[in-house]
């Protein structure tokens, strides 16, 4: 079945689009000219988190990626960005973790799209490390779209109380990794972390796909 799978959907790389072996891998090229951020450059400081990290930089082919996964329902990609993100939350937070979780859509975004791309790289971190991930946050309908939003002061506004608890009890003194796509102003993951700890959790750190600061 695999075999007849990959003669009518030949397997694509996710970032140049061009033939690989199997699903969920990069192609030679990908591998080397992608704009990995490693060691120090990785990791950047947002807002209450104690924590943040990126496997890539968000530019050459990599937004075009991410769209694809986000907007063209390219689900597949998660075989092959999943291990990414997995690898670079290893790579830098190598510790214990309590819970994983992931900033959720909206009860409407979801619906629309049909699936929440942040938690398929949540599973995939989590299953890396042995563990399932956890629902925590809940996202209200009344939040706009931060991906409209280019000024970072208005991405702050737009992000501040947007996320609920889905049960306070269940985070008070865990440790939690949120595990998103893309990072921008960081927004959004220091206000997820802003409930979190305001619950009583003991720390949260964060890891994504890419990060979309100019460094």
């Amino acid at each position: 079945m695999s075999g007849l799978l990959d003669l009518l959907f030949p397997p694509r790389c996710p970032f140049c689009r061009g033939g690989v072996e199997r699903h969920g891998m990069l192609c030679p090229d990908c591998q080397r000219s992608l704009p990995w951020r490693e060691g120090g450059k990785a990791e950047r400081k947002i807002d209450l988190l104690e924590g943040c990290a990126s496997a890539l930089s968000y530019r050459d082919a990599v937004p075009g990626c991410v769209r694809r996964f986000k907007f063209q329902r390219k689900l597949g990609y998660a075989k092959a960005l999943g291990p990414l993100v997995a690898q670079c939350a290893q790579d830098h937070f190598p510790q214990d973790f309590d819970l994983i979780s992931w900033p959720p859509l909206s009860p409407k975004g979801l619906r629309r799209r049909g699936f929440d791309q942040a938690r398929l790289l949540a599973h995939a971190v989590a299953q890396a490390r042995g563990a399932t991930e956890t629902p925590l946050l809940r996202k209200t309908n009344a939040a706009g779209q931060q991906s409209l939003l280019h000024d970072p002061a208005a991405r702050r506004a737009n992000a501040l109380g947007a996320y609920t608890l889905l049960d306070p009890a269940q985070v008070a003194g865990k440790r939690v990794l949120l595990v998103d796509d893309v990072v921008t102003s960081g927004a959004t993951l220091s206000e997820c972390a802003r409930v979190l700890l305001t619950a009583g959790a003991a720390g949260v750190w964060a890891v994504t796909l890419a990060s979309a600061d100019r460094r």
